[in-house]
């Protein structure tokens, strides 16, 4: 966006500690956007539902980089969680020891889940305690651990992870093994999907949720399912072998990234969507690490 405007003087601004994660974008449209492979302010918000958005978008921001000169944060425009959909929310929050990753809370008849973890405080955890008990702490693969087993403690909850990424969490309490789905709770299965990194796994929910960890996510440019080949670290082809292997099993509506946009379309497009993506990857080949080549 080489035109987009400057911020207004004294106004809103994006700091220079911002790692273009573009969770701020998805939750201020309009207000904060892409410029040169960073996200800027384009413009200051005009009521009180702009101010909310960008709220939301600041107490999101693992690294805090959402600012004003003469303001602090509203504590009162802290919407997290923040409901998606019914009993689904998201803890914002992100922290910077989980590469500013999203982070889940499913509220459930046998117990809540929590999908990765925010930063950790004990305040945010007496609000996600407060939708009620949590029995489960799901991470998706290593780069998300952090907090994991705090949390886990804080709600005397179970800690699950894959084998593939054990080492990164060895205190866990639960050890998926293998390639085969897993149902962890009544009505959640765990997927490993090998590939953005040796343990990483999704996880769905009533054939509803998808809980896609780093595996991929939806992509605003090119308005489709994507991987970030350019962020593979474990193997682009055993990320492509593992999609081919599970895409038939897969079956879900609403899309949840770890990073990435989110999306809700109908289960029967998102198959498509899933098969189409199958394709895409299988043709890919490795490439060095390179964050700036991610196509949000």
């Amino acid at each position: 966006m080489p035109n987009a405007p400057s911020p207004e003087p004294g106004g809103w601004y994006v700091d220079d500690r911002c790692t273009n994660c573009d969770v701020a974008r998805q939750l201020a449209p309009g207000l904060i956007g892409e410029v040169e492979g960073i996200s800027r302010v384009l413009r200051q918000p005009r009521n009180a539902e702009e101010l909310r958005q960008l709220h939301a978008a600041a107490y999101a921001c693992h690294t805090r980089s959402i600012r004003h000169p003469s303001r602090r944060l509203d504590p009162a425009l802290d919407p997290y969680p923040l409901r998606l959909d019914d009993g689904l929310y998201f803890c914002g929050h992100n922290s910077r020891q989980n590469a500013g990753a999203n982070a889940y809370l499913m509220v459930r008849p046998s117990g809540n889940l929590m999908v990765d973890t925010p930063r950790w405080s004990t305040e945010l955890a007496d609000r996600y305690e407060a939708l009620g008990r949590i029995t489960d702490v799901l991470l998706t693969h290593r780069d998300h651990v952090a907090h994991g087993r705090r949390y886990a403690d804080r709600f005397d909850a179970r800690l699950w992870i894959h084998e593939g990424d054990l080492e990164y969490a060895p205190d866990a309490d639960h050890v998926l093994r293998g390639t085969e789905p897993f149902e962890v709770a009544p009505g959640v299965v765990a997927h490993p999907l090998a590939g953005h990194t040796e343990g990483s796994v999704l996880y769905v929910a009533d054939e509803r949720y998808c809980f896609s960890g780093d595996s991929f996510y939806w992509s605003r440019g090119s308005q489709d399912i994507e991987v970030a080949q350019s962020v593979t670290w474990y193997s682009i082809e055993a990320l492509a072998a593992s999609l081919a292997r599970g895409v038939d099993r897969l079956r879900f509506e609403w899309l949840l990234p770890g990073h990435g946009d989110r999306r809700q379309l109908p289960a029967d497009e998102m198959a498509e969507r899933m098969k189409g993506l199958v394709e895409r990857v299988q043709a890919l080949r490795p490439e060095p690490i390179d964050f700036t080549a991610v196509r949000w």
